[in-house]
């Protein structure tokens, strides 16, 4: 047997031993959880600067060093994040339906944990703690595997999960971290069917395609955001730049920032140059069609080609077509969005409502950042990853998305 099949065998001893707790139990096994990641706060931060000086002198590009660097603010962020888990309504028992059928047969069909989830993602340490906490809400045990660009940080802060679950006498099997970051270990975990009943990774598209498409495990797609921000004929200057700068540059490095501007031609030369002036002076590189760039004499852009209209970014860069109708943006993201999130800035009615009816994604914004499609934000508390397929679970997956179901039926003697 080897190492990461012996983690799997404990994960699924822990996965039962989880699903007998009550959800009174469950809560302060999170409540330890949160107190152990504050008392151990200096840890797991000497752990991250070590981390950080790593990625830094591997030449990691500054947007994905912010997604590694831990501070005091971000510990206690992750700390509350399990605090948020803990005080969301317990998933687990929920009847869905219930009926009696002709034969007097009574049916219910009720949430239940999903046993062991594992989720392979990198170097963002804040999602050790997050799955974690709501693997534990729904009543799984975890397996994680972070990216070996975040190691001694998650090491760190699985101690301290590992901790507080000791501390409220809850097996520490039901979170456990894989040590070993090589593809190998990685191709493996993607195998471990015997184990592992939900594999979700997070992370850039070359992780989620090789996941995807070397798992033999149960996958749900999560995290890839080539996003777009269309700015409609009818948009209001300062919501379109409000919108379009906030979409870019809040955080560039995450999954729900923009990362394609698309501009209706009859509000390009109003909009265009005010809006590339907003989003230069917060450091943005423009990568614009030749239309774009016409309307942008003197500026320091770059041609954008057809790489640019399929690029998540995940950095200051964002990519700029003029468009010439509602019809030809909603065409663009057809082709080259991933079912993240979109959205289109407005005064018009029937426009929005086009565009939220004919955009296929897990969330349509109509004026309003995409950099809102997060758990958090959607009352669901810390989120697992954000779901671009349509099967099982679609958006920010929370604790409802980490169960599954079970039909109970009583008899009084049926036969069939």
């Amino acid at each position: 047997m080897t190492a990461l099949e012996a983690m799997g065998e404990r994960a699924r001893d822990a996965a039962r031993a989880v699903g007998r707790l009550s959800g009174a139990d469950r809560n302060r096994a999170l409540a330890a959880m949160s107190t152990a990641l504050l008392e151990q706060t200096p840890d797991i931060l000497a752990a991250n600067r070590r981390d950080v000086e790593k990625a830094k002198q591997g030449g990691m590009t500054p947007a994905l060093v912010d997604r590694l660097r831990l501070d005091e603010n971000r510990v206690r962020g992750m700390a509350q994040g399990i605090r948020d888990t803990l005080a969301l309504t317990d998933p687990v028992g929920e009847v869905m339906e219930g009926r009696r059928l002709e034969n007097g047969l009574q049916l219910r069909k009720i949430r239940v944990p999903m046993g062991v989830i594992g989720i392979i993602y990198e170097a963002r340490p804040n999602v050790t703690s997050d799955a974690a906490a709501l693997c534990l809400k729904a009543g799984s045990a975890a397996i994680l595997r972070g990216g070996k660009e975040a190691f001694e940080s998650n090491a760190a802060v699985t101690r301290a999960l590992r901790h507080g679950l000791e501390t409220a006498g809850v097996t520490a099997a039901a979170v456990q971290l894989v040590e070993d970051t090589s593809r190998e270990t990685a191709a493996q975990m993607m195998r471990l069917n015997r184990c592992i009943d939900l594999l979700i990774p997070r992370g850039g598209a070359g992780l989620i395609r090789t996941v995807v498409e070397n798992a033999t495990v149960p996958v749900i797609q999560t995290g890839v955001g080539n996003c777009h921000v269309y700015i409609d004929e009818s948009a209001d200057p300062q919501m379109a730049s409000a919108i379009a700068v906030n979409a870019k540059v809040s955080r560039p490095s995450v999954c729900n920032a923009a990362e394609t501007l698309l501009i209706h031609s009859g509000a390009a030369p109003r909009l265009l140059p005010s809006i590339a002036a907003a989003l230069r002076e917060k450091g943005v590189r423009l990568r614009c069609c030749g239309r774009a760039a016409s309307l942008l004499p003197g500026v320091d852009i770059e041609p954008a080609d057809e790489t640019d209209w399929e690029t998540e970014y995940l950095d200051y860069i964002l990519a700029v077509r003029v468009v010439d109708s509602l019809e030809e943006a909603v065409e663009h993201i057809a082709r080259y969005g991933t079912g993240h999130s979109e959205c289109i800035v407005t005064e018009s009615y029937a426009n929005a409502e086009r565009f939220t009816a004919e955009v296929d994604a897990a969330a349509v914004y109509v004026n309003a950042s995409t950099r809102f499609t997060d758990g958090g934000m959607f009352g669901l508390g810390a989120e697992i990853g954000i779901s671009t397929q349509k099967l099982h679970a679609r958006g920010p997956m929370g604790l409802r998305e980490l169960t599954t179901v079970k039909y109970i039926v009583n008899g009084s003697g049926q036969v069939r």
